[in-house]
């Protein structure tokens, strides 16, 4: 059974940071392209960033050069830095492999910017 389990949000102020964790049980990690997926209230969940397992990231527009993701594969873990983070930020975070599959999707992990 596939388990992915996020960790790391909370609230935090305009211009702060977070570090989000992910991690993964139930598959051969090290094999899966990672994905970090984020939902708004109201708007379809979209993916934020991607790494493949030999380092190669890719992200969305409204997060580069702020949104960092990495990953452990000794851990099976997958990490998303965030720094000047925004009030458009806001979002429940989720990891996921990439393309998604449905049957991973685990709880999630709310991220509040706000002052």
């Amino acid at each position: 059974q596939v388990q992915l389990v996020e960790s790391g949000g909370g609230l935090v102020q305009p211009g702060g940071s977070l570090r989000l964790s992910c991690a993964a049980s139930g598959i051969i990690f090290r094999l899966y392209v990672m994905a970090w997926y984020r939902q708004a209230p109201g708007k379809q969940r979209e993916v934020v960033a991607r790494i493949d397992n030999g380092g190669y990231t890719n992200y969305a527009d409204s997060v580069k050069g702020r949104f960092t993701i990495s990953r452990d594969n000794a851990k099976n873990t997958v990490y998303l830095q965030m720094n000047s983070l925004k009030p458009e930020d806001t979002a429940v975070y989720y990891c996921n492999v990439w393309p998604s599959r449905s049957d991973y999707w685990g709880q999630g992990t709310q991220v509040t910017v706000s002052s």
